[in-house]
């Protein structure tokens, strides 16, 4: 990456971190009792689970201090294709998503779909903006984005 292409300033960026975590505070007030509880329903427990897990095998692929929550890109970063990466773009916000769905369900609660639907959208354009900027740091980022989905594998 350029000097030219650091992304850094642009503040799109900052508000939709900013907004994913927001809705992530509350969706955690509002999803999580039921799982300390022991209320939750066990599909919602499987689900969140299943996050969990993709999560996890994402953390073991992409090491921390190459990626980044916001969604510029890492200065020296590499294009991560191996583990949940092979597959998916983004593992991190499917984790999030899939987490987010269990929260709601477990919940019971329409404001809680409410914040999961708006979360996903939010990190849909995340996505978005950090694959054009991951475009203009990797070359063969297009490539990539090509042969894999973004957040589910033949789904989308």
């Amino acid at each position: 990456m350029t000097a030219g292409d650091d992304h850094r300033g642009d503040r799109r960026g900052h508000w939709l971190v900013a907004l994913q975590f927001a809705l992530i505070a509350a969706l955690g007030a509002i999803g999580v009792p039921p799982f300390v509880q022991g209320r939750a329903p066990l599909a919602a427990v499987l689900l969140a689970a299943i996050g969990l897990a993709v999560g996890g095998w994402a953390l073991t692929a992409n090491r921390p201090g190459n990626f980044n929550v916001h969604p510029a890109p890492r200065v020296g970063g590499r294009l991560v294709r191996e583990g949940p990466y092979r597959w998916i773009r983004h593992p991190m916000y499917t984790c999030v998503i899939i987490c987010a769905a269990a929260a709601a369900w477990a919940s019971r609660s329409t404001w809680a779909w409410l914040a999961a639907g708006v979360l996903a959208g939010v990190l849909q354009a995340k996505a978005t903006l950090e694959e054009r900027w991951l475009a203009q740091a990797h070359v063969d980022y297009d490539g990539y984005r090509a042969r894999t989905w973004r957040f589910l594998p033949w789904i989308y």
